[in-house]
Parts: structure tokens; sequence; C-alpha cells
């Protein structure tokens, strides 16, 4: 039976938002640890000598970016508050927390990012030490969840409960959020730094596009027993210019992996370009330098690391203390959850969610749920709702790198009580790996780069599918970015798009450029290849074409990526859709100069980038 969700019990704060189980009061007496205390103390001062024109605008900038705090295309003192999930892990009373900081302080929802964040907007920059402090008392801090810092730390959402992983990776993303959160050599670095965490060659979280990617693997020893550690890859990226990362070593110990990632950082710090921050990634390192000589110079500085106050040589504290021994079979070998395609074969709603979301370790029992956040949203509500389900029903939850959430420690018989309690919060379509989990980022919404509405194409793509009946269809992911930089990962989806200005009839008009066959895992990577051109109000219908095409052509157990190589590879198939890609007569059909979710005529407003500041 379907829950009613206003029937859980909540506490009402100042200006009608609705706290869940927060005792709010309670919350805001813990005492914060000092030196979060005085981070917002200084963001506090530091804020209010910018609004009394004390400090300059760039440097202002330069300080509210590294505290997590990034401007929005409306200008004013509307700010964009990115909330870290190291790893994606979540409390139900964080999850709390968030449901009201979405309506209390923003617009009534929040959104997952593809790097595991949880972002709002339209805070107004005189509330966010307000803000900050909530977010402290529950555990969760915006610190250098953007500008030139090591943004936050990714893991993939079932370390610890795949059955495949070599390591359980959850403890040493920890480690590493821990050991550079404040670390001094973390904060004005050329540009920033991302790294994120694998438990096995699935790659689930996503090494190989990566400043540093960490990816659990196995060697033997000398006995014929196997050692579990880490392969370390660096320099990847993507944005306008993708480049694949490449192996540091074949095999780094437990103990040298924290000192190899210091190295890698300060090398990173020595040599990265300040003066050109379009060139300023560690990527652009191998082109400089060579991927020889980069290799030599970060082994050099890991060598003589232990010389150094920060040195964090050995088994971190907190791998020793929650364990890393993987959940499954591990180094023994198997086939990769991520090897098996989903094919919807039931009628039955509850089925269908079964065997799209349900994700089930059969060598070691364990049982996740992907429940599925359209467009990466989640409204107070919807927060609110999964820590409940949390709490009675005693889950943990990640967020995952597609925009959704993943309850893990399920038992089998909670399944039909989870599908419904989903059902009464809108988030139990079937939805993992299928082709209606379309990714986007904030798009022109909100951001100063964007060209296009992503987030309108991507609500176009979805009810598009809906109505050909193309939504379930297995192995296809739609992801789509505003601009040219990817933070919507087109580079990596089976059909990418990235907003670009058409010009037509003498008219300026949103459009997009498709990639297909993008992909990542088993150490890894294809970008995607460009295939055509495309007006924003054909894209929908470009993607409905193609995916009925695969979905009528595709052998058994056919990847979408595998069918475009064995049809002719990106640039063929995209003729299949290229009589889309022309633009009526503005009189004809004016909508094709208006961009999704705006008014009037499209014009391609850039404001000045904060990434590159």
């Amino acid at each position: 039976m379907a829950i009613d969700v206003t029937a859980i019990p909540t506490t009402t704060a100042p200006g009608g938002a609705r706290t869940g189980l927060l005792d709010l009061e309670e919350v805001r007496a813990r005492p914060l640890a000092p030196e979060v205390d005085a981070d917002i103390d200084r963001f506090e001062g530091n804020m209010k000598a910018f609004l009394d024109g004390e400090m300059e605008e760039d440097v202002f900038r330069v300080f509210r970016l590294n505290n997590g705090i990034y401007g929005q295309r409306q200008g004013g003192t509307n700010q964009m508050v990115r909330v870290k999930i190291p790893h994606g892990r979540l409390s139900a009373e964080q999850l709390d927390m968030l449901g009201y900081i979405a309506e209390a302080y923003s617009r009534g929802w929040g959104h997952i990012t593809t790097r595991q964040n949880v972002q709002v907007h339209f805070v107004q920059l005189e509330r966010v030490p307000e803000l900050m402090r909530d977010l402290a008392a529950v555990g969760l801090t915006t610190r250098e969840a953007c500008g030139d810092t090591v943004r936050n730390v990714m893991g993939c959402h079932l370390a610890g409960a795949c059955p495949f992983e070599i390591l359980d990776i959850t403890p040493w993303a920890q480690a590493t959020t821990e050991h550079f959160l404040r670390n001094p050599y973390a904060q004005r670095l050329p540009r920033k730094f991302k790294i994120n965490f694998s438990g096995c060659d699935t790659d689930c979280g996503q090494a190989m596009f990566n400043d540093v990617g960490v990816i659990a693997v196995a060697r033997k020893r000398d006995d014929g027993s196997l050692e579990p550690g880490f392969r370390v890859f660096m320099a990847g990226g993507l944005g306008a210019n993708p480049h694949p990362a490449v192996a540091l070593e074949e095999f780094t110990p437990r103990e040298e992996l924290l000192p190899t990632l210091e190295a890698v950082l300060r090398t990173f710090d020595h040599y990265g370009n300040r003066d050109n921050k379009l060139r300023a990634r560690l990527k652009w390192l191998v082109d400089t330098m060579g991927v020889d000589e980069l290799r030599e110079r970060i082994k050099k500085e890991r060598r003589f690391l232990v010389g150094s106050a920060t040195w964090p040589g050995g088994i971190p504290r907190i791998v020793q203390e929650m364990g890393d021994a993987p959940a499954g079979v591990g180094a023994a070998g198997a086939t990769a959850l991520d090897e098996v395609v989903v094919t919807l074969r039931s009628s039955d709603p509850y089925q269908r969610w079964e065997e799209a979301n349900v994700v089930r370790g059969v060598a070691n029992g364990t049982v996740s749920v992907n429940t599925y956040c359209r467009l990466g949203d989640i409204t107070g509500d919807q927060f609110r709702g999964v820590a409940q389900l949390v709490r009675d029903l005693d889950l943990e939850v990640r967020v995952t790198n597609r925009q959704n959430f993943v309850l893990r420690q399920v038992r089998e018989d909670q399944l039909s009580q989870i599908w419904e309690r989903l059902k009464a919060l809108d988030m139990a379509d079937p939805g993992a790996q299928l082709a209606r989990d379309v990714v986007a980022c904030p798009g022109a919404d909100t951001c100063n780069l964007a060209v296009t509405q992503s987030r309108g194409l991507a609500d176009d793509i979805g009810r598009a599918l809906e109505d050909a009946g193309l939504a379930e269809v297995g192995d296809v992911r739609v992801n789509i970015s505003g601009c040219t930089n990817s933070c919507g990962q087109h580079h990596i989806a089976d059909i990418g798009f990235y907003g670009l200005e058409r010009r037509a009839h003498g008219r300026s008009a949103p459009g997009y450029q498709m990639l297909l066959g993008g992909r990542v895992g088993r150490e890894q990577i294809e970008f995607g290849d460009k295939a055509s051109k495309l007006p924003a109000k054909n894209a929908a219908q470009a993607v409905v074409r193609l995916v009925s095409k695969f979905a009528e052509e595709r052998g058994a157990g056919e990847r979408f990526g595998q069918w475009v190589d064995r049809s002719g590879g990106a640039k063929q198939v995209g003729t299949l859709v290229a009589d889309l890609d022309e633009f009526p007569d503005p009189d004809e059909a004016p909508e094709f100069y208006v961009d999704f979710d705006e008014t009037g005529p499209y014009e391609a407003v850039v404001g000045e980038s904060e990434c590159a500041t």
C-alpha cells in the first residue's frame, strides 16, 4: 500500500519549510569543530567586507569559489551552493537537512550532479553563512567544492556491496577526502583537481577521465597468493578537449596510495600552467612534457615526500578502523556487474522496476536498489521521504554519478515495501541503465557558460522516448551539456549532446552537436565521435529515431556502442538523422528560434567564467 508522504512526522521551520525529523534547535545548538567554525566565521567576515566595498570583487570571487559558492547567470546576490558528498554517502539526518535547505534557502529542490555533489540555486549571498552552519551541524560542507582546489572525492556507489570488487574503496575515498580537506597544497592550485575511486575494473567510479583515477586491482605474490592494491591513472579529463587517463604504474601498494596521490598533486602544483587557465589542467602536462617525464617527476616527488610534514604514508587510520575487505569474490574473478545488459521482460509494473532497478550481488547476497531521480532533481519531500525510508528499514544511501540515489543493505523481503514508498515519492520509475535516465547539467537555467537550456532538452527527450514507447530500452545513456565544457559528460555517453549557437535565416537559434559511441570501463575509454548537428527542437526526434533503430537491430547482449561500431561508426549512423538538421523559416516555425523554458528570441549570452577563475 502506498504511503502518504505528507503523513511523515515533520516540524515546521520559519518561512514554512518542513524539516522532517530534524529538531532544528537541537541541531543548531551542536558545537562545531573549531576549524569548521573558523571557516564559516571567515566567510562571513569576508562576505561583509565585500558587500561593504572593502574587498575587491575578484579577490572575493576566488575566496567564495574555494568555499563552494558559485555565481549564477542571474547576477546580483544569487548564488549556487555546492555541497560535497564524499563518495556519495549520506545519512538520514543529512538527507533531512538537504530537504530543509532546498526549501528554506532555495526554490524547493536540489540537484544531484555527475560528481556526487548536491547543488541548490538562487541562494542569497547574505544567507550563505547561516546555510553553511546548518550543513556543518550534520557533517556536511561546501568547502573546496568549487575553485582551484581538490574537489569532491568520488567513489563507486556500490562500494562495499559489489561482489566483484577487489577492495572496498569506501574508507580509502574517505581517507583521501580528509587528507586533502584544508590541506595547504590543495588550496591555490593552477586549476581544479578531481579524484575518484573504483573497486574493480568495471570502473563505476569513472577513473579514466579524471586528474587521478584509482582502481582496485590485485597482483600475485611470490607465494602465489594475491595482494590487493591499486592502479593509479592520471591526467584524464573531459571539457572541450577530452584526454584519456594514463596509468602511472602497474601496481601501487595500499600503504603507498596516499603518498602517490599527494605526489601527483604536488607535481601538478609545481608544473601546472598558471598563466593560461584554459591549458592549466593536469592533462595538458602530458602534452607539454610527455607522459614518461610526468611519471618520473611524480615518482621522484613521492620518493622524497617522507620528508614533508604532510606525508600520509602507511595504511590510513580510517581504513584500519573500517576495514577495506571486498564484499564478494573480488580477485577470484567473475563477470562484472556492468556487463549485464538490462532487459525488461515482464508487463507487471513491480516486476519491471525490479528487473531494472534492483542489483543483486549473487556472490555475497547483497541487494541494492537504484531510485530514479528525474533530471537529478530532488524535492524537499523526496529528501525527507528517502531519509524516513532509510531510518525505517535500516538502509544506507549513496548518490550515483548518474544523478540518482542507490539504497543499500536491502533485504529481499523489503523490496515490495520500498517500491510502494518510492512510488509515493514519484521515484519508482524503472530508470537504471535505461533510455529514460537522461543526464543533464544545469545549463542556461543558472550557469554563466551555458549557451543552451540542457535541462529543457533532457525533459523533451524524456517525453519523446516515453511517447514512443522507448523509455525502457536498456543500455542507452543520453548525456547533455549546455556548452562544450562537459559538465553533463556528453563525451562518454552512448548519445551525447553539447549546446551551441546556430545561425539560420539570418537569426540565432539554439542547437546541439550530437556525439555517438562514448563509453568507459575496463580501464579503457572511448570518447563519442561527432555525428550530426541538430536544431534543439529536433534533437529529441533524432534520439527517438536512433534508439528505435538500435532496439530493432541489436543482437543479443549488444550494447549501443557496439551497434554504432558495426553500423559504420558515428558519422554513418549520423546520416540517419541528417535530414533533421534543418531550420524552418522563422515565420512558419518560430519555436525553433526560442530555447526550451524560454519565452523570448534565442540569444547566446555567455557570462564571465567562474570555472576558470
